[in-house]
């Protein structure tokens, strides 16, 4: 493929060559616990750090303990009475009659349940992203990842979707201090329906997100969604049926990113990979390989532009360990064995203890008529931008100051 000449190119030169990788991890992340038998489990963050560390890729990137975002940062985005509650409320307070009100107010109950450490987690979370973005601001890093971030459900003053914070959009409005146009991407099974919302009406962020769409949470993200107002046709939505597989995703995921690049031209790239769309997930129903979900990040790679690259969904959680450990060897570019290192999850990887898993046998509901419409119907639609919008500044706005400039809290960590 020929190098894109559009955008902001890195120094670090065309693709295939090394990128400056920076890697954010909280080493108490996966002891959260959102409640038996609930789908999310942080401890799949852990699991993908170790199979990361057991591969030696730690030691391609730059590794750091993200300083937790503190509830100022966090209100950058969400209102005071939110980010208040999600701070105070404890399981035991929680049973208090004078909390039930907020509870339903928050939508914090089954899907979003309050559990131990409940702000601390989400402090960590938001932490890794923003810390994520100032790395790429200062231009200290290529890519920089967090895989504890991509939690894109949640609303300015509402839990939604197991997310309570939504770190993209913090790390969103941080790169929005230096970079005049962002792009989202958005690869998990559900909409990236957070994202789009808060940046629904400007064109300085264009959301795009490849969901399954239908009778499925949260039933956002049809085709005629665009956005509105300032941010009319930034706003890109791509409605997929069950059994989507790796042919047919990457026949669409490529020619409409290409288009975007061309006539978006952002100066910085975000992508949510959430894990959700592999084959055999919990709650998911799409029939992707690891391969051809790390597929839609080797892409937006080769383009040479700054890229922050989250979590998010993923509930089959020896597969999201799989995924992002593959993905994070993507990022650094190097191709890892398909046979497992020995690691402290062996158990959970068998009986094939490999890195890659096979698709199933499912049915692929997405007949090619209709991903040719889809495709032609967004190509269409991104004729009719404006080319690369401009952004006048007439002050830079001040980039956070992140911890390590004044104290010694954000540290190098090398953790298994």
């Amino acid at each position: 493929m020929e190098e894109p000449t559009e955008g902001a190119s890195l120094v670090s030169g065309p693709d295939g060559k090394k990128r400056r990788v920076s890697y954010f991890y909280e080493p108490t992340i996966g002891d959260y616990y959102y409640g038996q038998g609930h789908p999310m489990k942080p401890h799949r963050i852990r699991m993908a750090h170790n199979l990361i560390v057991h591969y030696g890729l730690h030691r391609r990137m730059e590794v750091n303990r993200p300083f937790p975002a503190g509830p100022s940062d966090i209100r950058r985005f969400h209102t005071d009475e939110y980010v208040e509650f999600l701070a105070s409320v404890s399981p035991e307070s929680s049973g208090d009659p004078s909390f039930s009100r907020h509870l339903k107010r928050f939508n914090v109950g089954e899907d979003c349940p309050v559990f131990d450490g409940l702000f601390g987690f989400c402090q960590a979370s938001a932490g890794g992203s923003i810390g994520a973005a100032v790395k790429l601001n200062r231009g200290d890093a290529d890519i920089a990842v967090n895989w504890a971030g991509g939690l894109h459900h949640a609303k300015k003053s509402e839990a939604s979707g197991f997310c309570y914070v939504n770190d993209i959009v913090l790390g969103i409005l941080e790169l929005l201090k230096v970079h005049r146009r962002v792009l989202y991407v958005d690869i998990d099974v559900h909409h990236g329906d957070g994202v789009e919302e808060a940046f629904y009406t400007t064109d300085r962020v264009m959301t795009v997100s490849f969901h399954k769409f239908g009778d499925f949470f949260p039933g956002t993200g049809h085709i005629k969604d665009v956005g509105a107002g300032q941010g009319k046709f930034y706003a890109l939505n791509v409605p997929l049926n069950d059994g989507l597989d790796d042919e047919s995703f990457r026949g669409l995921f490529r020619p409409i990113i290409q288009k975007v690049m061309e006539v978006y031209q952002p100066d910085a790239v975000v992508l949510q990979c959430g894990a959700d769309s592999l084959s055999g997930d919990r709650l998911g129903c799409f029939n992707l390989s690891v391969k051809g979900h790390a597929d839609c990040l080797r892409f937006l790679r080769s383009f040479n532009v700054p890229l922050m690259v989250l979590g998010g969904g993923g509930y089959t959680i020896r597969n999201v360990a799989r995924c992002w450990c593959y993905e994070t060897a993507v990022a650094v570019g190097v191709e890892p064995d398909n046979k497992l290192p020995y690691n402290e999850y062996y158990e959970y990887f068998g009986p094939d203890y490999t890195l890659h898993v096979e698709p199933c046998n499912m049915e692929n509901l997405n007949a090619h008529k209709d991903m040719e419409k889809i495709r032609n119907t967004l190509l269409e639609q991104l004729s009719g931008l404006i080319h690369a919008p401009s952004v006048p500044f007439q002050t830079t706005p001040a980039t956070t100051q992140v911890p390590e400039e004044v104290s010694s809290q954000c540290q190098i960590y090398i953790i298994i």
